[in-house]
């Protein structure tokens, strides 16, 4: 199989991360599961451990919250797929990083395409999950808003270069490039909305 990248997004609970180890799973070889998500909590600790039981026992693990791109170089050449999960925690993480600061959105923009390149570069399908936050209510404060539109933007971008993107609804996959769905959003950032 031909190197992809393959976008999965929907809301919480749509089936999203069981959807993406499928893919996964069909394609084979050596998987590595990257995880974002931080356990700042106890409710988020049993999150995790749910996540980690459901993942094959074959497949290799890194949790990163932030540092994606150079966690991640070093281990390229040994992997058939790179799952991560998710672009929704990742981004979330990078901005509280760099809350307060005026560029925080340019940074988290510019580590995506430090990512990005990293994916199109190696020989690896690449598998990435998100959520689309940009359905709901409009966040009442700045981070939160600013959080909205960077997840946004993050994910036009990549669904902008990937080869394929599902939508999940209710466990219920749509393929929305097999569907015609063409993006705003050209491969290089330029028109993001």
């Amino acid at each position: 199989m031909a190197r992809e990248l393959v976008l999965v997004m929907g809301g919480v609970r749509s089936g999203k991360s069981t959807f993406a180890q499928r893919i996964a799973e069909a394609i084979g070889g050596a998987v590595l599961f990257v995880a974002t998500a931080e356990a700042g909590d106890r409710e988020m600790e049993e999150r995790i451990a749910v996540h980690r039981k459901s993942r094959p026992a074959g497949w290799d693990t890194l949790e990163e919250p932030v540092e994606l791109a150079e966690s991640l170089r070093p281990a390229m050449d040994r992997y058939d797929v790179v799952l991560l999960d998710c672009l929704t925690l990742w981004v979330s993480n990078l901005l509280v990083r760099n809350e307060g600061r005026p560029d925080a959105e340019a940074r988290t923009l510019a580590c995506l395409h430090d990512l990005l390149h990293l994916c199109e570069d190696g020989r690896a399908t690449w598998i990435l999950v998100s959520n689309e936050v940009g359905m709901g209510v409009v966040p009442p404060s700045p981070l939160g808003r600013t959080y909205r539109d960077t997840l946004g933007r993050v994910n036009q971008a990549i669904a902008s270069r990937a080869d394929r993107v599902y939508w999940l609804m209710a466990g219920l996959a749509l393929d929305l490039k097999a569907l015609g769905a063409c993006p705003l959003v050209l491969p290089t950032g330029e028109g993001q909305a």
